[in-house]
């Protein structure tokens, strides 16, 4: 027993870090157990293709309603899901593009990448982690008075598009969602909170009809322009890498000179820019062409 522990303890000197050998040339010992590595999946992603990663809030129609989100948007929710979608970019260098809106947020992986040798389970549990403890950390930034009662679930999934005209419908389909849930969801809340409905009678109220009917309403009952709603609201939040300048203080030590004074210094950084755009047609592909550059 003790030359077991000896053993164990010269290979992890061995390792440990700063150590002049590490543990290169080392031969672990097998054990019989290790036969199960054989039944993992090869979930390998097909190369070439744009990865695409949605996550969605699980039973979040609960969790808002527990939480107090003002209705039908409450713009502390809508900056946390992309203040959580920020993090994730920064944190996974890899990701093109986001999209988000509502409970959810895709991420989509460059077409070249070879993060993690393009392992499926990989690219999704690491944004899906990643997502949800950012959402919990930065809870109290945008909650202040209201406390996380319990943790929010988030799930995930993967799909794969060959082209560029792929990826950009599949962007365009999001976007397209975004509108009609969200008129929907206005027109709903307005007849519930100005006009006195239930919910029931709202539904009933608004089943059958259409984008116009819908525009007709809040314009005729509650004075409202729906294209004069915020763009968030309406357009959802897009996410792209920009160069942008920033000026910090720094202290330094002029010539001739005893004490050190405080400059600005503009310096420039790549970093992740929120937009709140039309991205169905080509003028925002146009305007940001690498985004789709295949050496981006």
């Amino acid at each position: 027993m003790l030359r077991c522990c000896r053993a164990a303890a010269a290979i992890a000197a061995r390792c440990a870090p700063g150590s002049p050998r590490g543990c290169r040339g080392l031969t672990m010992a097998k054990s019989k157990f290790e036969y199960v590595r054989d039944f993992e999946a090869d979930d390998t992603i097909l190369p070439n293709c744009w990865i695409v990663v949605r996550l969605d809030g699980r039973n979040f129609h609960r969790f808002s309603e527990q939480h107090e989100f003002k209705k039908p948007n409450d713009d502390r929710a809508l900056q946390l899901m992309t203040k959580c979608a920020q993090t994730v970019m920064q944190e996974l260098e890899d990701i093109a593009i986001a999209y988000g809106q509502s409970d959810e947020y895709s991420f989509v992986f460059k077409k070249k990448s070879k993060w993690f040798k393009r392992r499926a389970s990989k690219f999704m549990t690491h944004v899906v982690s990643q997502f949800s403890s950012s959402y919990v950390f930065y809870w109290k930034d945008y909650f202040k008075d209201q406390q996380l009662l319990y943790p929010p679930g988030f799930d995930g999934r993967i799909v794969l598009y060959p082209s560029n005209q792929n990826l950009k419908d599949y962007l365009s389909w999001r976007q397209a969602d975004c509108h009609i849930n969200n008129l929907y969801n206005t027109v709903f809340w307005m007849l519930v909170q100005r006009s006195g409905l239930t919910p029931v009678q709202a539904q009933e109220r608004l089943r059958g009809t259409l984008a116009g009917d819908k525009n007709e309403i809040l314009f005729s009952e509650f004075n409202i322009n729906y294209n004069n709603e915020p763009l968030m609201y309406r357009k959802g939040t897009v996410l792209i890498w920009q160069k942008v300048n920033e000026v910090i203080t720094k202290k330094i030590k002029l010539p001739k000179e005893e004490e050190e004074k405080e400059v600005e210094v503009t310096r420039t950084k790549t970093k992740v820019v929120p937009l709140h755009c039309d991205i169905i047609g080509d003028q925002f592909w146009e305007e940001y062409p690498e985004i789709l550059a295949e050496d981006s």
